[in-house]
């Protein structure tokens, strides 16, 4: 199986996680320039569940679709904290139950956080794929 890779610096699912939240229409760089400080705020998901969105929202400005984001951020976390015991889950379907985590995002965790096989595709992938015939 090939190895999976991210240019997105991370050091734990969590850490994954929010870089790939963040990643939406966004480049690696730009993430990888916001989340040292905002790690350095919220180190923790059970940090991060007690936030308001002002404080992730200052962090994380220059990143696009700020309001979006901040807001799925912190439901985020607080969701994991409520429902899965403050812990990454590795099953996608599960990530797909987070706000701010679809399909490719979810096979992102999966594939790079916890080495299960999953394919991160996005839209445009998936609608050529159909019409050639490839799924």
């Amino acid at each position: 199986m090939p190895i999976a890779e991210t240019e997105l610096r991370y050091t734990d699912p969590y850490e994954l996680i929010v870089a790939v939240i963040l990643s939406a229409q966004c480049t690696d760089k730009r993430v990888n320039i916001i989340t040292p400080l905002f790690f350095e705020r919220f180190p923790t998901v059970d940090e991060l569940s007690k936030a308001t969105e002002e404080d992730v929202f200052s962090l994380i400005s220059s990143c696009s679709y700020p309001n979006n984001k901040t807001k799925h951020l912190i439901g985020m976390a607080r969701m994991l904290v409520n429902d899965f015991g403050g812990v990454i889950p590795d099953d996608v379907n599960a990530l797909q139950k987070l706000p701010g985590v679809g399909r490719k995002t979810a096979n992102v965790i999966a594939s790079v956080a916890f080495n299960i096989p999953a394919l991160a595709v996005d839209t445009h992938v998936h609608r050529v794929a159909r019409r050639i015939g490839l799924t």
